[in-house]
């Protein structure tokens, strides 16, 4: 895992040596910026697999590229379609460059992982982003001679006041333009879901799915952990990487009165993991909430939130690992949140569930990325693998309506009945900032320091520029702490808004 910047056409390498300064916190273990014909790539280093070989930016004859991310099937994609070849390393960045030099912008189809990169050959460049949008990456693409990209928007900040997210699940070559490779509409299986007929039918390709999703996210070349909020989602994928790691690392942070510390200690108990948790105040609260909205790069009061005992987590965990596994995913593909609970009909809900799956990379995987990488630790997302993400939105959607006491995530539910406590399966839902005690806090503070006139002369200028509807009072205290940093024509092009709030 780590951080990406560069530039096409004729641009300062000193200026990419200042954009890669910007998010050394993506890549504490080295860095480097190279010049190649036509353009100039820079890349900062998490060392997770290879550890010792795998310095970037990396080139194969003349071409050379920059990446971030992991490709959980590199290995099988080299037996598959890199026989002969003599490798270098064991990176996946490797695999990708060789798939690129032998089939182009479509090699992006073959690659199941998380990843944002760019590809230097001869006068080409080649700019891709995962299916999902995992990992992030923005750019200038309206430079005049060329453009600039980077994996954060604080690295672009400086250098153009023209910051724009590159799209998740596209492909762009400077000959041939952007294209989409990948939707999650596109994706599912329609009416024709192999081999189930029946909600019952459907929890054991539930666990499956799951369960392979996890084992490819065991790769690693470096301790690895999980985190642990003692709710469904993330005891599930606990479950299954602590039978593959007995020594399997859990982190789990809350206040003293939030719910999240108990059950996660019961469920790292049951699995035997070697646990550890922080409990945190209302002052450690206050005094991170610069950096932590500083480094998320959005004032969305539902991110900023879940973003706080995150960026401790992660901290936390920094300590002790360089990959933890998360749950996030989970209640878009099995609606989990409780705002679903208004849908009674199930294409309404069908749509809805496909469309925050979509947004997924600048609400939730945008607060999981910049957290962790905060602290040069790599988050890894299972329930958002590809083939994962296909099954759970083709299963009738009928099935996840919460209605005639259905509870939210039901089938999710059922499906590791008898696999986790009763008290961990039963547990109702819980936005991970009320678990771990940081949601009302913060509303009372914003209701003290912000008056309503002020509020209603920002919400109407934020929707007179830009568009924004300023959600509360909240939403405002973060805006301005942004603003210490970030200008809003870097800010708000690329604000996602959770729906969840």
């Amino acid at each position: 895992m780590c951080g990406i910047a560069g530039a096409y056409g004729r641009f300062s390498t000193r200026n990419i040596n200042e954009m890669v300064m910007q998010i050394k916190h993506r890549g504490p273990d080295g860095d480097g910026v190279m010049p190649t014909e036509s353009a100039t790539l820079g890349h900062t280093r998490l060392a997770i697999v290879d550890v010792d070989r795998g310095h970037q930016p990396f080139h194969l004859g003349e071409a050379w590229i920059a990446f971030n991310g992991e490709i959980y099937n590199h290995m099988a994609l080299r037996k598959e379609h890199l026989q002969g070849q003599q490798f270098k390393t064991r990176t996946d960045t490797e695999t990708v460059l060789r798939l690129y030099q032998r089939y182009g912008p479509k090699s992006v189809q073959l690659l199941n992982g998380m990843f944002a990169f760019a590809i230097s050959w001869q006068d080409d460049l080649f700019l891709a982003r995962d299916p999902l949008g995992i990992k992030p990456l923005y750019w200038d693409h309206k430079k005049e001679g060329g453009l600039y990209f980077a994996s954060e928007v604080k690295s672009l900040a400086k250098i153009t006041d023209n910051v724009g997210e590159f799209p998740s699940g596209h492909w762009y070559h400077n000959h041939q333009g952007l294209h989409r490779y990948y939707s999650v509409e596109g994706s599912l299986h329609g009416e024709d879901l192999p081999g189930i007929r029946t909600e019952e039918e459907t929890l054991p390709s539930i666990r499956s799915s799951i369960k392979t999703a996890v084992h490819r996210r065991l790769m690693s070349d470096v301790p690895l952990g999980v985190s642990l909020s003692g709710g469904l989602d993330s005891s599930i994928i606990s479950m299954i990487a602590s039978r593959d790691d007995p020594g399997l690392h859990s982190f789990a942070v809350g206040t003293e009165d939030g719910e999240d510390l108990d059950a996660a200690r019961l469920m790292a108990d049951e699995l035997g993991t070697r646990h550890h948790e922080y409990v945190y105040r209302q002052e450690d609260m206050l005094e991170i909430l610069p950096d932590v909205v500083y480094y998320l790069e959005s004032f969305d009061p539902a991110l900023v939130r879940s973003a706080i005992p995150n960026y401790m987590l992660s901290r936390m965990a920094s300590d002790h690992v360089k990959v933890m596994l998360t749950g996030e995913g989970a209640d878009e593909l099995y609606a989990g949140y409780s705002y679903l609970q208004r849908y009674g009909d199930a294409a309404d809900l069908q749509q809805e569930l496909v469309q925050i799956t979509e947004d997924l990379h600048n609400t939730n995987l945008q607060r999981g990325d910049r957290m962790s990488m905060a602290h040069g630790l790599e988050a890894r997302v299972p329930f958002l693998d590809t083939d994962s993400v296909s099954l759970a939105l083709s299963i009738p959607s009928e099935w996840k309506l919460q209605r005639g006491g259905r509870p939210a995530k039901d089938l999710l539910r059922r499906a590791y009945h008898g696999h986790l406590p009763d008290s961990i399966v039963n547990r109702p839902k819980m936005k991970f900032s009320k678990g771990a005690g940081s949601s009302d806090i913060l509303a009372e503070q914003a209701q003290e320091l912000v008056s309503d006139a002020d509020f209603k002369k920002e919400k109407v200028r934020l929707k007179d520029e830009w568009g924004y509807c300023l959600q509360n009072k909240e939403a405002l205290i973060y805006y301005r702490m942004l603003q210490d940093h970030y200008h809003d024509e870097w800010i708000m092009p690329t604000m996602g808004i959770s729906r969840s709030l």
